[in-house]
């Protein structure tokens, strides 16, 4: 398999995932069938538009891939019949919502370097790919989306990120680097939920009064 088709297969799969992740999710809220679709599309391929629009990838592949819409059918259906035991999964949501973080990680940063543009905006639009479409389920579905609620869930991202772009500057592209970039950020993501890691916040009282005198 070469470069390209692992990235296509990376890009398919966490479709898939962010797809289930956004459908039960809706199931979760009672939404109706076609609001379950809707938010797995949404969560599946938002973030990979807006990547697409910004490198220049014009019509998005998310919008004339009917691959894209396939897959976040399926996983609707998946997330609707298979609902119960899904459900017993710890968290679903966030499990499947991890492994599309990681995957779209890696593949929206291999895009955009695919595109000639460079690391920065590669790991930049790597995380936009990684979080957009979760950010854009939390809005429709009333939740405050992980990136603002010092959940390090873009920080995990921008691990994923960086490793495939490292590894792309260091000329090191051999079959497994897309998959250790995933990991990566898979399992600081799934660590973080486990363990409790949180980025710090500002409270009131903590920052040094200035003295108007």
């Amino acid at each position: 398999m070469n470069s390209h088709s692992i990235y296509a297969v990376l890009d398919l799969i966490g479709t898939f995932a962010f797809a289930v992740s956004g459908a039960v999710a809706a199931r979760q809220r009672r939404l109706d069938l076609f609001g379950i679709v809707a938010v797995a599309f949404m969560v599946a391929c938002g973030g990979g538009i807006t990547r697409d629009i910004c490198i220049g990838a014009i019509p998005p592949a998310g919008l004339s891939n009917w691959r894209y819409l396939a897959v976040s059918v399926l996983a609707s259906a998946v997330a609707i019949v298979a609902y119960a035991p899904v459900r017993r999964l710890r968290q679903p949501v966030l499990f499947f919502d991890a492994i599309g973080l990681g995957l779209f990680a890696v593949a929206g940063a291999q895009k955009a370097l695919s595109y000639g543009h460079n690391g920065e905006l590669a790991i930049l639009l790597g995380i936009v790919s990684a979080v957009g479409g979760g950010v854009m389920r939390d809005v429709v579905l009333s939740r405050v989306p992980a990136i603002l609620d010092r959940e390090i869930y873009a920080s995990a991202a921008l691990l994923g990120a960086g490793v495939q772009v490292g590894f792309d500057y260091a000329g090191w592209t051999v079959w497994w680097t897309p998959w250790f970039g995933t990991f990566s950020c898979v399992a600081l993501r799934l660590a973080s939920l486990r363990l409790g890691w949180r980025l710090p916040a500002f409270r009131e009282g903590t920052t040094t009064k200035i003295d108007d005198n």
